[in-house]
């Protein structure tokens, strides 16, 4: 058998009817393109790989005994992974017609793409805003005072989360979630996988950053569309989906701002961060109490 081009890496816990749906669209996305998938599952307790394995024979299966995380996973599909490509693919994504091949195409053409993001929908067809700049302080600071939502258009206040950016062009960009992401296989062994420190959360953003460091470059597709159900295995984490969030950021940030800022500043910004974790738990165990 030839060796495919793409290996589609699915990491699952405990989404099996969205999984399904998600194989089902990769097995009629009519790629011109040799593809193989790989599903690892986290040991999800819905009978997700039974399904897998009953209905899906053609898949590659790992099936864990342990929940090891999404980046470790990740990391362990590729390993088994025969393609120039991986396309890293949430269970809860739909791949539409041809959006394979436009990201591979794009990804031929041009050879210092490391990766490449397509437009990511939601099931009714609005637009998922799935494209942010890095998590610098002052982004930071400018997205958690406000001031991205009184001013979305400047590029500047605006900036973490991009609340300017069009989505209907080819464009550069730093961190795009990794909902659907397709990589390069070279800059995938160059910069070694994702960082199994940071095993749920802010993984793929410290991806996009060391493939930065490395010269790669990452583009936004709009043509090639994938439909984003956006959450369905981050929401059974309840009340945690925001711990780990924020234990992900302050993760990112020991690994990467630490060393650039003197210690004083650097212990001002973690117990700042640190602090709108707190809030943010907060605000969700009021509306929680407030809804019953």
């Amino acid at each position: 058998m030839d060796r495919p081009t793409v290996s589609v890496l699915i990491v699952n816990w405990n989404t099996k009817w969205h999984l399904r749906r998600c194989l089902h669209s990769l097995m009629c996305s009519a790629s011109k393109f040799a593809f193989e998938i790989i599903v690892v599952d986290n040991a999800s307790t819905d009978g997700s790989a039974e399904m897998v394995q009953r209905e899906f024979p053609q898949v590659k299966l790992i099936a864990n005994k342990f929940n090891i995380g999404y980046a470790s996973a990740n990391n362990q599909g590729a390993k088994l992974a025969n393609g120039r490509y991986f396309l890293l693919l949430n269970p809860d994504a739909e791949v539409t017609s041809q959006a394979i091949d436009k990201m591979l195409a794009f990804a031929e053409t041009h050879p210092d793409a490391g990766a490449i993001a397509p437009k990511l929908v939601y099931p009714d067809g609005r637009l998922q805003t799935s494209v942010r700049s890095f998590p610098t302080p002052a982004s930071l600071l400018f997205s958690a005072s406000g001031l991205d939502k009184l001013f979305p258009n400047s590029k500047l206040l605006g900036r973490y989360r991009m609340t300017w950016f069009g989505y209907d062009k080819i464009a550069e960009v730093d961190q795009p979630m990794s909902s659907a992401l397709l990589v390069r296989r070279e800059a995938w062994e160059q910069i070694g996988g994702m960082d199994e420190s940071m095993p749920i959360f802010f993984n793929d953003v410290d991806f996009c950053w060391r493939l930065k460091k490395k010269g790669w470059r990452i583009y936004f597709l709009p043509d090639a569309i994938v439909v984003h159900h956006h959450g369905a295995s981050t929401r059974l984490l309840g009340i945690g989906k925001a711990l780990e969030t924020h234990k992900g950021l302050l993760r990112f940030y020991d690994k990467h701002f630490r060393p650039l800022l003197p210690a004083p500043l650097y212990c001002l910004l973690r117990s700042f961060i640190a602090f709108g974790s707190l809030l943010r738990v907060a605000a969700i165990l009021v509306a929680n109490f407030l809804q019953r």
